[in-house]
């Protein structure tokens, strides 16, 4: 019996009672990112600049943000957190975007993971391999492109900053009255008051504050994500294949709609390689609905940041939204360059296909050796 299968037969809820509980959560999780602005502030500039010194080059950045995403396995988790260190002021939006690219990268391995289950197979292999390593080369090369051109001239960030301005109308560094943050700030408020009655030390009270946030973000977007998966799942495929006999487009779009609607990009993705691998859905077909994920899942980054109530939150969730569609119009429109991504997908599943370690060894070496040596190299 599957996951999936086991979890419905166990807790087999009408949707009105697991959208309920989704929403609950989804409080809860705007509550984590708010006690996680408030315990970074309490550590204090020393703490905190020691913290992030290394961070300052942009590579490391980039690289903070592929390893991150990849130790708790969701871009969502590492680019709300990211959202916390903006509001608190700890990192700059300069700072943050590369990080906000590396999640993006990082989000990746998800489905390269799930890829391998096929290794067995070799045809199936070939073509959930491709499926899978389209969406890393994808967000490689608009990371390639897109990542100098904002160090030169910080057009992403700018444009966020000024759609950032224009919605609050509060200058940079400034706060707005965001009803969720208004909504939020009080169970925050209770929570650091009641664990202060038990903690004395305030280095040690942040400490703790900082733990208990990120524990807090990280499972209730994961029991989002599981709900919002059984509220959805029998649509999800039903709804990827109709988009199939239409434009890339329209693919884009359902992409965008259901990663929104699971919280998950990887989900989204994940779903699409065992289809690919089966025949059912083409490589092809799978790479609008691929790059779509990529739109769908800064929501959640957008939703930490009303909960966060600054403006550089905002402009840094707006620059992640941005990046991704703007890393869409550089190579899907232009038909010469719009399948680049998956030929070399194709190229490099040929190659694994060969030798099956090769894949295992570039899912451990993009994800984890080369950012892991790039801290430690940049620092």
């Amino acid at each position: 019996m599957s996951d999936d299968l086991a979890l419905r037969t166990r807790s087999n809820l009408p949707a009105p009672i697991r959208t309920t509980i989704v929403l609950g959560l989804l409080y809860l999780f705007l509550v984590g990112v708010k006690l996680l602005e408030g315990g970074i502030k309490g550590l204090g500039e020393d703490y905190t600049d020691a913290l992030f010194d290394s961070v300052s080059n942009p590579l490391a950045g980039l690289f903070v943000g592929i390893l991150a995403t990849v130790l708790v396995q969701s871009s969502s988790v590492t680019t709300s957190t990211i959202v916390g260190l903006v509001a608190s002021g700890v990192i700059r939006v300069e700072t943050a975007v590369p990080m906000i690219m590396g999640a993006n990268i990082g989000t990746t391995v998800t489905n390269t993971l799930v890829s391998l289950t096929h290794a067995r197979q070799t045809e199936q292999f070939r073509a959930a391999f491709t499926a899978a390593t389209m969406h890393d080369f994808f967000n490689v090369i608009v990371v390639i492109v897109l990542l100098p051109l904002e160090i030169l001239t910080g057009f992403l960030s700018k444009t966020a900053a000024l759609i950032a301005h224009v919605l609050v109308n509060e200058g940079v560094g400034g706060s707005f009255d965001s009803p969720i943050k208004a909504a939020v700030g009080w169970v925050a408020s209770a929570i650091q008051d009641v664990v202060e009655r038990v903690i004395a030390n305030e280095t040690v009270l942040s400490v703790v504050g900082i733990g208990l946030a990120i524990a807090l973000i990280f499972f209730t977007l994961s029991f989002i994500t599981k709900n919002m998966r059984l509220l959805v799942a029998d649509r999800i495929e039903r709804t990827l294949n109709a988009a199939l006999a239409r434009s890339g487009m329209v693919g884009i779009v359902v992409g965008a709609l259901v990663t929104i609607a699971v919280q998950s990009s990887s989900i989204t993705t994940s779903i699409l390689i065992p289809l690919v691998a089966s025949g059912l859905l083409l490589v092809r077909n799978a790479y609008p609905i691929t790059l779509g994920a990529n739109i769908g899942t800064t929501i959640t980054a957008l939703l930490a940041a009303l909960a966060a109530g600054t403006v550089d939150s905002l402009t840094i969730a707006f620059t992640h939204t941005i990046f991704n569609i703007a890393g869409i119009l550089l190579i899907f429109p232009w038909l010469k360059i719009r399948y680049v991504p998956v030929i070399m997908a194709e190229k490099l599943a040929d190659i694994a296909i060969k030798r099956k370690s090769l894949a295992l060894g570039y899912t451990f070496g993009v994800f984890v050796v080369i950012p892991a040596l790039g801290i430690l190299i940049l620092r």
